[in-house]
């Protein structure tokens, strides 16, 4: 455990706090509850489609965290650095519209409905996410920077909190997983020549990318219903533009070029 930073990832430094007010109906009366967020992660994943359906899947995307004011003070984070694992407590800030009962898991082949509260669907009534991650370095040189392995998260998520994980209370080896019976086959990535190549153009920036983006692809980021080995997919990874094609059970990255500005 190092209480250094070495991540390259930019820093957001937003003019002030976003205030989310999560709405709970009960009867007629309404009770509003107003969250602050303490700051905002940013990683590498610029669109939703790609990141990982869950944390840990890709141990090289990382994140970072720099704590806003009032929280950015040492004091907040004394003793954390002796934890290898955190819980983040954050907002799904890119759902929008009404919340359903039922949802589609991906991992039912996207056919299939289940209860919202059976699932890990962002669509759900308050739009609260809970994602286990690695902590790898604490700087406190200027503010709080916190920075994490193995994040699943859009860039600019708003973070609510931050809680150890504490094993020997939070690990069930036991536990029943419902329909998830365990981690779906993987696909093998490969690269093509000019892919190859353009990988050794953004070294410098990016020395982890080939490791990044083999762990993405092998998830089989497509939507369930995707099985059209003609597509071209395009996924955006910090400011590139990943084009790629999956056949069978492999994935090839034909290239990788400058994402174009939204």
């Amino acid at each position: 455990m190092v209480v250094t930073s070495t991540c390259s990832l930019p820093l957001r430094q937003p003019l002030q706090a976003v205030w989310f007010r999560l709405r709970r109906l009960r009867g007629r009366s309404v009770a509003d509850i107003t969250l602050s967020p303490i700051g905002y992660l940013a990683t590498p994943f610029r669109e939703r489609f790609g990141i990982p359906r869950q944390p840990r899947l890709a141990p090289h995307a990382r994140g970072q965290l720099r704590l806003l004011r009032p929280y950015d003070r040492e004091e907040a984070v004394r003793g954390l650095a002796a934890f290898s694992h955190v819980w983040l407590s954050f907002v799904f800030h890119h759902c929008s519209g009404d919340w359903h009962p039922t949802v589609r898991p991906p991992r039912l082949g996207g056919n299939q409905r289940v209860g919202v509260f059976a699932s890990r669907s962002p669509f759900r009534p308050n739009p609260l996410g809970l994602s286990l991650v690695e902590l790898l370095s604490i700087e406190t040189r200027t503010g709080v920077v916190l920075t994490f392995g193995g994040v699943d998260l859009l860039d600019g998520t708003p973070v609510l909190d931050i809680k150890p994980y504490l094993p020997f209370v939070e690990s069930e080896p036991a536990a029943r997983s419902g329909f998830v019976e365990g981690p779906p086959p993987q696909l093998a990535v490969d690269f093509s020549r000019q892919a190859a190549m353009q990988l050794c153009q953004h070294e410098s920036r990016w020395p982890d990318l080939a490791a990044l983006l083999c762990e993405v692809l092998a998830q089989d980021p497509r939507p369930a219903y995707a099985s059209d080995p003609l597509r071209r997919y395009g996924l955006r990874l910090y400011d590139l533009e990943v084009k790629w094609r999956c056949t069978g059970m492999r994935a090839v990255v034909e290239e990788i070029v400058p994402a174009v500005a939204d």
